[in-house]
């Protein structure tokens, strides 16, 4: 089993920056791949980016150049920088963790909302 706890959201003006960060535990020797996905009211999950144990980054276009993956294998943490952030960025933020036995992990999610 793989815990996932997201923190960072909140609110934040167009334009601005915002830092997730997703803190895993339990048996994390058995992830695969990280990822983010967002979820706008109404709106089905989209994936944002995806980070693999191997280092292998993919984003969607609509955040490409705006938005950075990372992981900290030290402290089981993978991080989403946003930047330069849009009001239709607006949505609840979740991380996804694969394993190799083909489990899918999911947190909780953390709100972002982008004003104007």
């Amino acid at each position: 089993q793989v815990q996932l706890v997201e923190s960072g959201g909140g609110l934040v003006q167009v334009g601005g920056s915002l830092r997730l960060s997703c803190a895993a535990s339990g048996s994390i020797s058995t992830i695969k791949a990280m990822a983010w996905y967002r979820q706008a009211p109404g709106k089905q999950r989209d994936l944002v980016a995806r980070i693999s144990s191997d280092g292998n980054i993919d984003y969607v276009d609509f955040v490409k150049g705006r938005f950075t993956i990372s992981s900290d294998n030290a402290k089981n943490t993978v991080t989403l920088q946003m930047n330069s952030l849009k009001p239709e960025d607006t949505a609840v933020y979740y991380c996804r963790a694969d394993s190799f036995t083909r489990n899918t992990y999911w947190g909780k999610g953390t709100l972002v909302t982008v004003s104007s």
